[in-house]
């Protein structure tokens, strides 16, 4: 199987990274093609970060998918445009969010999510919302930190993520902890080692669901609602997918 494995910002090393976490977990016979968002913010921080990522994430998307994709993996936590691309995809798309949050279910009565910046909070409590998870998520946390800056200083990153678990395990009473940026994803073992408490990445979930969904042999309900987009007629020619060049995946190997 084939799945693409898309940051929808346009930070290579954090592409490079989530690419690093799933090939530590994928199947000897699962192919794992990565792509780097185009036109998209270095980060994405917020509504107007991830409205301009949606566009040339969709057109990666369907490239993918023409050459081979069966699946695909959004890397970026606020699950940015993922019913447009259930819409445009023909195979299952994973936003690692809802992976993380529906493991977190399964794994434990009572979980918080821990994520980079304030600003963050309010976004991904409205997605707890959405995915029906609000009576088990205690808490969204956060640990005041930029997105970029997880990368530049992994240690510092690493000790205030230790210290927001633990206030989330004693204080939150918290069982499990979401981790809320795929940018914190190799950082999961060694905080699951520290602390006890289960530490949840989205990106090696997000993919685990991805191969059982098509080990399963399903793909996307094309029934009304994730139904490919309808062609528009505007000044008597029909549209269809835009035609800039888009980044090709590359794949990348165990």
């Amino acid at each position: 199987m084939r799945i693409l494995l898309i940051n929808p910002n346009a930070t290579v090393s954090m592409t490079e990274q989530a690419a690093r976490s799933a090939l530590q977990v994928v199947l000897p016979t699962t192919r794992l093609a990565v792509a780097t968002g185009q036109g998209a913010p270095q980060s994405i921080e917020g509504f107007t970060d991830e409205a301009m990522s949606v566009p040339g994430m969709l057109a990666q998307i369907r490239s993918a998918e023409a050459q081979g994709a069966q699946a695909t993996v959004i890397v970026c936590f606020d699950d940015p445009g993922l019913d447009a691309a259930r819409e445009v995809a023909a195979g299952p798309v994973i936003g690692i969010c809802q992976a993380g949050i529906q493991a977190a279910m399964i794994l434990a009565k009572r979980f918080s999510i821990i994520t980079t910046l304030p600003r963050s909070v309010p976004a991904i409590e409205e997605l707890v919302q959405r995915y029906g998870a609000h009576r088990h998520c205690r808490k969204v946390r956060c640990i005041n930190l930029p997105v970029l800056e997880l990368e530049a200083d992994m240690g510092n990153a690493y000790d205030l993520l230790l210290s927001e678990i633990r206030r989330a395990r004693d204080e939150d009473g918290a069982e499990a902890v979401v981790l809320g940026c795929a940018g914190m994803s190799e950082l999961a073992p060694a905080l699951f080692e520290a602390t006890g408490v289960v530490v949840i990445d989205g990106v090696i979930v997000g993919v685990k669901i991805a191969e059982a969904l098509l080990g399963a042999g399903l793909r996307t309900s094309k029934i009304n609602a994730y139904d490919f987009p309808r062609q528009k007629i505007e000044s008597g020619r029909r549209g269809g997918p835009a035609t800039n060049d888009v980044q090709t995946a590359q794949e990348v190997g165990n």
